[in-house]
């Protein structure tokens, strides 16, 4: 099929024009049907994806600029332009502010039409650049996307779940590698701001002197060097979400400002008069415990109370090891299709990570396996491919029940879905037993974020594997009680 620019809709009930309009910008490039009747236009525009509609305001039948209500109720990326003839431009005026994205005088000129049209199609293009971009991004920080099947991490996602929605501020507690960041974006792109950037700022990376202009922003003149007006990340963020990570380094100085912002609901720029009132969702982070950087005199009580309304804490890596295998497989896989390579983790390899204490925590089990899979040249990342520390580190921490579980994952062959399907099935029988009941298949897809092929495949390889058999467990809990 050959390209072309952009789908048109021409609405003309002139034939003659209607015939030329469609000419021009066939010859240049648009893919065009047209329509003589308000009517007509209106079952195009339901049934077509047409990035442009070019509309007479006066037809036959309906006003033109029901055409414009339709495709703006439809709530996708579609321009409407309106012609007009000069009498009637307050009413093309009008449409302009029903939303209509330009309005041609009649008759019209082939160089102004082709311009104005060429204008819409391109802006179309990046609203659905930008949608595609929003759409990937909410996909990414999915809470089904975060990786975690320890009971901890599953408290905490009903955390997010119920604070998502709200504008509360959150404080998020968490060693270094844990994922604050990570469960910030989660919060953000999972909220009603989800439509605005999402900012961020680490506390201790910026020196004092410079935290607080890029915070709050400074006029032009308010000390050397500024030459002219800069806008801080609050003012930035009016509307949106600010990330304030390790907020446990702030100096007190800054503390009071950012007390300030968060309490009044506004800022002043540095060297400004001007008092500007925002909107701005506040999600901090520290790895400190505020509680005693206060009894230190560090940390500002006041502002503590203000941020701690939501407080959570990501749990180390070492205190959920049972989801280091699930990791390795993410990350792996995502190495292999960096690479376009097919690797392994060995059985050996995997033992030593599930018996590392992992001080850097997921962070550090990432950039380790990337350095281990550029390592190996063949197939198989091997213990051989570990750091020192860790090889050392994980022979003395040998852990029977871990080696176990290494075993019988590589073993069986279970991927991250499998092995996340044996573990809620495994769970739902510690919480009641079989007398409880497992739930619904459809339920247990939609809890662990899975399609039904995966769920129906990953039943079939837990019962050959001899882990768990679904179907028994269920006839087991069905049985009628005598």
């Amino acid at each position: 099929m050959q390209s072309h620019k952009g789908t048109v809709l021409v609405v003309e009930d002139d034939a003659n024009q209607r015939g030329i309009i469609t000419t021009i910008l066939a010859k240049d490039g648009f893919y065009v049907e047209d329509a003589g009747t308000g009517k007509k236009a209106l079952e195009l525009a339901k049934n077509g994806a047409f990035e442009v509609v070019l509309t007479d305001l006066r037809l036959p039948d309906i006003e033109g600029t029901e055409i414009l209500k339709e495709v703006k109720s439809q709530n996708r990326p579609c321009h409407v332009i309106v012609m007009t003839a000069y009498g009637s431009i307050p009413s093309a005026i009008e449409a302009t502010k029903l939303g209509a994205f330009h309005y041609l005088e009649k008759p019209l000129e082939k160089d102004q039409l082709l311009l104005v049209m060429n204008n819409a199609i391109n802006q179309v293009k990046l609203l659905k650049d930008n949608l595609m971009l929003k759409d990937q991004l909410f996909d990414k920080f999915h809470l089904d996307n975060i990786i975690g099947d320890h009971g901890s991490m599953h408290a905490l996602f009903a955390i997010v779940r119920k604070v998502a929605p709200t504008s509360s501020t959150v404080l998020i507690y968490g060693e270094s590698g844990t994922g604050k960041e990570l469960f910030a974006k989660s919060i953000h792109y999972n909220s009603p701001r989800k439509n605005h950037p999402f900012f961020a700022i680490n506390c201790a990376a910026i020196p004092e002197t410079l935290l607080e202009s890029e915070l709050f922003g400074y006029e032009k003149g308010a000390f050397t060097g500024a030459l002219t007006r800069h806008t801080g990340l609050f003012e930035q963020a009016n509307g949106s979400s600010l990330f304030l990570d390790e907020i446990g380094d702030l100096t007190l100085a800054t503390q009071a400002k950012i007390l300030r912002a968060i309490q009044e609901k506004e800022i002043r720029r540095v060297g400004g008069k001007e008092t500007l009132k925002l909107d701005v969702r506040i999600i901090a982070a520290t790895n400190k415990k505020l509680e005693a950087e206060i009894a230190r005199g560090t940390f500002r009580e006041d502002l503590y109370y203000r941020l701690n309304v939501i407080a959570f804490t990501i749990p180390p890596l070492r205190d959920k090891k049972t989801d280091i295998p699930v990791l390795v497989e993410h990350f792996l896989r995502k190495l292999n299709e960096t690479h376009g390579q097919i690797k392994a983790v060995s059985k050996e390899a995997l033992q030593v990570m599930l018996d590392y204490s992992w001080p850097g925590n997921v962070r550090q089990l990432d950039s380790v396996l990337e350095r281990a899979y550029i390592m190996a040249e063949e197939k198989t990342i091997g213990v051989e491919h570990m750091p020192e520390e860790i090889k050392q580190e994980g022979i003395e921490n040998a852990s029977e029940t871990l080696r176990a579980m290494a075993d019988f994952l590589i073993d069986a062959k279970l991927t991250a879905a499998e092995y996340r399907l044996y573990l809620y099935l495994t769970k739902c029988d510690g919480e009641g037993g079989a007398s409880a009941g497992l739930p619904e298949p459809k339920v247990i897809m939609e809890r662990l974020g899975i399609n039904r092929d995966t769920f129906f495949v990953g039943i079939a390889k837990l019962k050959e594997v001899g882990l768990y058999d679904f179907k028994a467990r269920r006839g087991q809990a069905r049985r009628p009680v005598l």
